[in-house]
């Protein structure tokens, strides 16, 4: 190692977001907000403003690899989260990775649409996290119309979409931000049975990257030692996801 860090290191594998909004420009800005240091490993560049994604280009698998290779081989990794990736290719590459990161806490935000509904990966993408990558993380947190994808349940419930997945992951956040009530909520699964709910107001507009943001804060937290529980509470009860810019303008 060359550097020495007193902020524990995140690597954080996702797509670079032009508009600077989500992706990885919000993981760096709620780690850094967490004290901690992103190490970010860019899977995927977008053509995308704070509404919707028009394309997107995945990156080479090898390219991937060297990045993240690159980071454990020098830094600290205390946890990972993921963003963007794209394609099954790129899943399979996360699997590779994390093999040589045993018992790091792995944060998985599947990250299937853009706010504004463009796919931001095909249909593949979903089962493939759903039947292989969330057995080897420690959450995942879709948002409602991200779960209902992994789930194959178009109209599902979170309840019913929580049912579905929790055979594959110990612990699952649904969050409610992409709802339209007047309060967020989201809704903490645990496969022993438990559940935990948390709600704050809905701030008004519309927002660009919370869910990078709340997802990014709850690696930190981990990255931190904080216990899981208590590491969703935080970003899940804070109005307005910190770091988060509303769609227009974008506050810089």
């Amino acid at each position: 190692m060359n550097m020495t860090h007193s902020r524990p290191v995140v690597l954080c594998l996702s797509g670079h977001d032009p508009s600077g909004g989500a992706g990885l420009q919000a993981d760096i800005e709620a780690l850094l907000a967490q004290g901690c240091h992103a190490a970010p490993t860019v899977t995927a560049l977008t053509v995308q403003d704070t509404v919707d994604v028009a394309d997107f280009r995945v990156l080479d698998r090898d390219w991937v690899l060297a990045q993240a290779r690159a980071v454990i081989a020098d830094l600290p990794v205390a946890a990972v989260k993921l963003g963007m990736l794209g394609s099954t290719e790129m899943v399979d590459t996360v699997l590779e990775l994390m093999s040589q990161l045993p018992g790091v806490p792995l944060v998985c935000d599947p990250v299937l649409r853009a706010g504004g509904g463009g796919a931001l990966g095909k249909d593949e993408v979903g089962y493939a996290m759903r039947e292989r990558l969330f057995a080897v993380s420690t959450i995942a947190t879709p948002n409602l119309p991200e779960a209902r994808i992994l789930a194959e349940l178009p109209d599902g419930t979170a309840d019913e979409c929580a049912e579905k997945l929790l055979p594959h992951i110990e612990y699952l956040l649904i969050t409610g931000g992409h709802g339209d009530e007047r309060e967020v909520h989201n809704r903490l699964y645990c496969r022993d049975g438990s559940r935990h709910d948390f709600t704050c107001p809905r701030l008004p507009g519309s927002y660009h990257g919370s869910g990078c943001t709340l997802a990014s804060t709850l690696a930190g937290r981990l990255a931190l030692g904080e216990e899981l529980v208590s590491a969703v509470k935080a970003p899940s009860t804070t109005p307005g996801a910190p770091c988060a810019t509303p769609n227009s303008p974008v506050a810089v």
